[in-house]
């Protein structure tokens, strides 16, 4: 296995595990799993928001700490929290829009 191999291996690697981390809530949340933790709404919006920040700003650490082959990894890290905060941009502006065409008058 060449290094390159192993560089595209590590940023799917990074990829996968944030995007399952991501589903996973997601999926939590429409399953309603920790009820009994009295979880709402807020509660899986919060884990899904610093789940994405958390892959953003480990991509520093990986970048700056990890051996060469495993520093793509930070990459795979980047993308999925750059499509993340995409996601929660973009139900924030659907909310806002929502909101805004319920006018009473």
């Amino acid at each position: 296995m060449t290094k390159t191999d192993r560089s595209r291996m590590a940023a799917t690697a990074g990829f996968a595990v944030t995007s399952l981390l991501l589903v996973l809530i997601a999926g939590s949340y429409l399953t309603d799993t920790f009820s009994s933790l009295d979880w709402q709404g807020g509660e899986y919006a919060y884990a899904f928001v610093w789940v994405t920040l958390g892959s953003v700003l480990m991509r520093a650490v990986v970048k700056a700490a990890a051996p060469a082959p495993w520093r793509s990894l930070g990459s795979g890290m980047l993308i999925t929290g750059v499509v993340g905060i995409v996601v929660v941009l973009t139900l924030v502006v659907l909310f806002v829009q929502g909101v805004e065409s319920m006018n009473p008058s």
